[in-house]
């Protein structure tokens, strides 16, 4: 299976000892790497390291250099290739974007090489204003009718069905896209939870389907800050979240008038933030 590999191991069990082998997710490293300017004054800038887990690199480093602003649509891409490098083993471990011709990035984004392990996300990001400034699309205010809470509670069930990886390994997150029916769209995983949700956003411009307006994103962990400010790049009005979001990614989804679930399992979930886009049939205050 793709992204995942066989390894021997001893099993412990009941006291006995057995050998057998394990099925464990891959987890490789993948250099990112910018090209932009003209075919005779090529510059070459090295963006990001990030441990993934192979497959939809090219996604991946959309996804990437979009969420962080550095682009900001898919026709700033003239291409995407893997690099060969004489010092790496693995050759499909660097990728290259390419701009088109006159296409100038924003690296103010990226005034340092990132680096980013597969369970911190990307750091550097100052404050939410900052995100603000180089977001590609406002969440658009409620202009349908609110979300069925039954509909929201199904989500991870459906999500669970389409994660082979997940299923095989025991060692992936995913990133899950709907539309308001509660129907899948894409599906993306990887060892590193920010790098699902970049495969997914990438697979998502390259589809040229946004913003994502009338969608629902589903994380297969906690919600954190780098989750929530990639999905307001790319205008997702509603995240929910199997795990807990942290309080960080509470006030920046508030700030961008997101819907932000947590704790979606076993038929019940938290609201956050944005409740009015979920319809709730009666109201108990608790206190």
């Amino acid at each position: 299976m793709n992204g995942s590999v066989q390894l021997p191991v001893f099993k412990v069990s009941g006291g006995s000892l057995q050998s057998g082998n394990d099925i464990l997710a891959v987890e490789e490293p993948l250099e990112i790497r910018l090209a932009y300017g003209s075919p005779n004054s090529l510059i070459t800038q090295n963006l990001a390291v990030t441990m993934r887990t192979p497959g939809n690199d090219e996604e991946l480093a959309l996804g990437f250099i979009f969420t962080e602003g550095i682009i900001t649509r898919d026709t700033d891409i003239d291409r995407i290739e893997h690099v060969f490098t004489s010092c790496s083993e693995n050759n499909q471990n660097t990728i290259q974007v390419i701009l088109n011709d006159g296409v100038k990035p924003n690296l103010l984004q990226a005034e340092r090489n990132f680096y980013t392990t597969s369970s911190c996300g990307v750091c550097g990001k100052t404050s939410i204003q900052a995100i603000r400034t180089v977001s590609s699309f406002a969440t658009e205010p409620l202009d349908c009718e609110p979300i069925h809470p039954g509909l929201i509670s199904s989500l991870p069930d459906k999500l669970a069905e389409q994660q082979q990886l997940f299923a095989a390994t025991g060692g992936l997150h995913a990133a899950a896209l709907f539309n308001n029916e509660g129907n899948l769209i894409f599906i993306r995983e990887d060892v590193g939870r920010h790098n699902a949700l970049d495969k997914l956003i990438g697979t998502s411009l390259n589809a040229k389907i946004l913003p994502l307006t009338k969608s629902i994103l589903l994380l297969s962990g906690r919600a954190s800050f780098e989750l929530v400010q990639k999905a307001a790049m790319a205008g997702i009005p509603v995240i929910a979240a199997v795990g807990a979001p942290s309080s960080l990614a509470v006030s920046l989804a508030k700030e961008f008038g997101i819907t932000l679930i947590g704790f979606l399992r076993n038929n019940r979930f938290n609201i956050y933030s944005g409740e009015e886009r979920i319809k709730i049939p009666v109201y108990e205050n608790s206190y």
